[in-house]
């Protein structure tokens, strides 16, 4: 691997042993890693564990509480991780249990938690329990672990449902049997490669909680659970009766999405969770119609935070964010739950290019847009959403302002839902490209021997090398943010704000001694100044007792 760059000092607050801070999950930061791009140690172009632990130092200097890894389970990487073969095991690509152990350890040593992906809705195709239910027919009780089904038609040459696979295409894949005929149908909401499990059987709940234990033995501090909206769905699986059915995705409660029946589920979870020491958590992966069912699944006896998709899809306008900041805020608080904010992720366009975009397309985009716009919508984005009572994730990378990768070349995409449905909606390779280290290298420090998803020319200008101790950049701004976090009470504990007057398109809101500004408006507005300033996203003036903010710039002020 190159070279590290040298980081900036860790504040002395940011260095804590990982059981000092009590309820540390309901303010936290936690930085979402996507191992195959972060950092490769062995100069196979793939990110891997080894390559993780080697960087958590840099992650302890940016300032963050926690770091969330995605999918490194034994898999044939069908869906990048998420078609898991083995849940007890490392994938070569990635490393050992060894690495993971050494990992863990070296996180806990730095004052960091780790929280681990967990895929409770589907297996791999390659999954030992799928391959025996294929290889054994129909009636094995094996096939009652997953849905299977006989097909419509007068030959059973049709899908037993109308379901739409969330990658494309139908929901499900007949299969030939081991006489060679064509047999049975089997359910997968996502690739077909990804059976969906029947959490009605026994022997599917008794896995998970066995695989629970696993990696919590190990020292894991939580989990995010993939797709937690999925496992149960409605009984005899009934017709949805339309087509285009990913439209109606976050609008309706579909009958294989957010069925009551998944609470039961993680009220078990729960219990198991209690049962060891250090305050570890669940997470919620869960896309729900309206911020108010999102709050069913962090009830007291249930998950800890759920990632608020609904903030995460708002358009940069202050009327629309302050609307979906109070309808979360109001939704948690009955429920005893903090409020998670989320700009970025590994599923969707990176909010800098998002937000370089006119508002109205969604959160997969292909156009670049106007970059130097939407680099200072991000900055911006940030200190409003890290000023927020309640945790906050970080994606890799977005804190050095990266761009989604538009052009990528058609030949290099693995985004399986690219190669279905004419390649609709198939483009997160963009926000997957491993991220750059150094200006210069194979791959910019990612590793020794290029990277699995060809990086843009001048890619080593936002690098964390470019960028750190460069003052004004992304990177400082993010360490200076995320320091004033933790050394400020006011900031990200509690569960409200107190909204002040303001112009339209700029929101304001005080939360004890501290004032947030964030102009979302097209010019510069005449603020009061509400104190000392205590960061800002952009260049701001001051003059007798007035501050003019910039279009597109969040201010934090303190009266302290």
């Amino acid at each position: 691997m190159s070279q590290q760059p040298s980081a900036a000092p860790a504040p002395t607050s940011a260095v804590a042993t990982v059981s000092e801070r009590h309820d540390w999950w309901r303010d936290a930061v936690i930085y979402q890693v996507y191992p195959r791009s972060f950092a490769d140690s062995n100069g196979d172009g793939m990110g891997d564990l080894e390559g993780v632990r080697t960087r958590l130092p840099y992650l302890r200097d940016l300032g963050v509480d926690a770091v969330w890894l995605s999918p490194f389970y034994a898999s044939p990487q069908a869906d990048a991780g998420y078609d898991v073969a083995d849940y007890r095991a490392v994938d070569p690509m990635f490393g050992t249990l060894l690495d993971a152990d050494a990992l863990i350890r070296d996180a806990h040593a730095l004052g960091l938690r780790i929280i681990v992906d967990l895929v409770p809705n589907h297996s791999s195709d390659q999954y030992e329990w799928f391959k025996r239910a294929l290889a054994e027919g129909p009636g094995s009780p094996l096939r009652e672990r997953y849905h299977f089904r006989p097909g419509k038609g007068k030959n059973g040459e049709l899908p037993p449902n109308d379901w739409e696979s969330i990658f494309g295409g139908p929901a499900w894949t007949r299969v030939t049997e081991p006489d060679g005929t064509p047999g049975e149908w089997y359910l997968h909401l996502f690739a077909p490669e990804q059976p969906d499990f029947n959490w009605e059987h026994p022997a599917v709940g008794d896995e998970f909680r066995s695989i629970l234990r696993f990696w919590l033995d190990m020292g894991v501090d939580g989990f995010r659970i993939d797709v937690a909206h999925g496992m149960v769905k409605a009984e005899g699986l009934p017709d949805l009766g339309s087509h285009e059915q990913l439209k109606l995705l976050g609008n309706d409660v579909m009958p294989f999405f957010d069925q009551d029946g998944v609470h039961a589920i993680y009220r078990q979870w729960r219990r198991i969770l209690d049962e060891y020491s250090g305050e570890r958590i669940f997470v919620a992966e869960a896309w729900t119609p309206t911020v108010e069912r999102t709050a069913h699944y962090v009830r007291p006896d249930e998950l800890h935070q759920a990632f608020n998709f609904q903030y995460l899809g708002t358009h940069w306008d202050a009327e629309e964010l302050r609307t979906v900041i109070d309808r979360t805020l109001d939704a948690m608080r009955p429920v005893g739950a903090p409020a998670t904010w989320v700009l970025s992720n590994h599923d969707v366009t990176r909010h800098a290019t998002r937000f370089a975009n006119p508002a109205g397309l969604g959160t997969q985009i292909r156009l670049a847009g106007d970059r130097e716009l939407g680099l200072r919508r991000a900055r911006a984005a940030t200190l409003l959403m890290l000023a927020l009572p309640g945790s906050a994730y970080v994606y890799q990378g977005e804190e050095l302002g990266l761009p989604d990768v538009v052009d990528l070349p058609d030949e290099v995409r693995q985004d399986p839902a690219y190669f279905r449905g004419a390649g609709q909606d198939g483009f997160r390779d963009g926000c997957r490209v491993p991220i750059p280290w150094t200006r210069e290298g194979s791959s910019y420090g990612f590793g020794d021997g290029g990277s699995w998803l060809p990086q843009p020319t001048g890619w080593g200008e936002l690098s964390v090398e470019a960028q750190t101790g460069e003052p004004g950049s992304t990177l400082e701004l993010y360490r200076e943010a995320l320091a004033v976090r933790r050394s400020t009470a006011d900031l990200g504990a509690g569960d409200a704000v107190e909204w002040l007057r303001a112009p339209e398109g700029v929101l304001a809101f005080r939360r004890g001694d501290v004032v947030c500004v964030a102009n979302t408006a097209g010019e510069s507005v005449a603020m009061p100044a509400y104190g000392r300033v205590l960061l800002a996203s952009g260049e701001i003036t001051e003059t007798a007792g007035e501050a003019k903010v910039p279009a597109d710039t969040t201010v934090w002020w303190t009266r302290a």
